[in-house]
């Protein structure tokens, strides 16, 4: 039996071998409780969308401005993010605000990408999975995680090339990762650093717990 706690939902995982006794199993759990509430302490910290909260947008931090006199019609200056309209719903506003800006630089970046290696691109979407940053078909259809605008330029960027590499490569072979580098015109492993250490906090942000 082993027990985890995935960073970027909070969620404990058990898994058992087969036809392993559940009731025993959940008693082993309770015997784990310490070390479960112990991992728990260890994940980042909820930072929901609420006026005031400071949150990175495309690797700058920006404030969230908001004022009901405003119109709903939400806007990035001067390191804030004016944001209005009645409070209620102010936080689903925000998250539709971003996943439509992670769309427009995420399909820029990938035409870029694709243009630069002469590959085409059937569809470029966002979504908000937990284990994956970014995948390609077959088909040419890449999809993201909409959480990369949160990430540093230099993060996200190497995140697509990597997407748009796998269209030469659909695998992770030696040639896939030299076709990677030379699309991304620099060495890809300081960005993947950065989403092992700080990715899963990506995934708190708009949460309230």
């Amino acid at each position: 039996m082993r027990l985890s706690v995935d960073p970027a939902s909070g969620r404990v995982r058990l898994t058992l071998p087969p036809r392993a006794s559940l009731k025993r199993a959940m008693t082993w759990v309770e015997e784990h409780r310490g070390w479960i509430d112990a991992q728990r302490v260890k994940l980042p910290e909820a930072r929901p969308f609420e006026p005031g909260a400071i949150m990175p947008v495309e690797g700058e931090d920006v404030v969230i401005d908001w004022s009901p006199e405003r119109p709903r019609t939400i806007r990035i200056e001067d390191g804030r993010l004016a944001c209005g309209g009645p409070i209620e719903g102010l936080s689903r506003r925000i998250e539709t605000w971003l996943k439509r800006r992670a769309l427009s630089v995420l399909s820029d970046e990938t035409a870029y990408y694709a243009a630069k290696v002469g590959v085409g691109i059937t569809r470029v979407s966002v979504a908000d999975p937990k284990a994956r940053w970014g995948s390609c078909a077959s088909t040419g259809a890449i999809r993201y995680s909409w959480r990369l605008i949160f990430a540093p330029p230099h993060v996200r960027r190497a995140t697509v090339a990597h997407e748009v590499a796998h269209r030469l490569h659909m695998n992770h072979s030696p040639a896939f990762y030299a076709a990677l580098r030379d699309l991304y015109g620099a060495d890809p492993a300081p960005a993947r650093a950065w989403l092992k250490r700080h990715g899963a906090g990506l995934h708190w942000l708009g949460r309230r717990s």
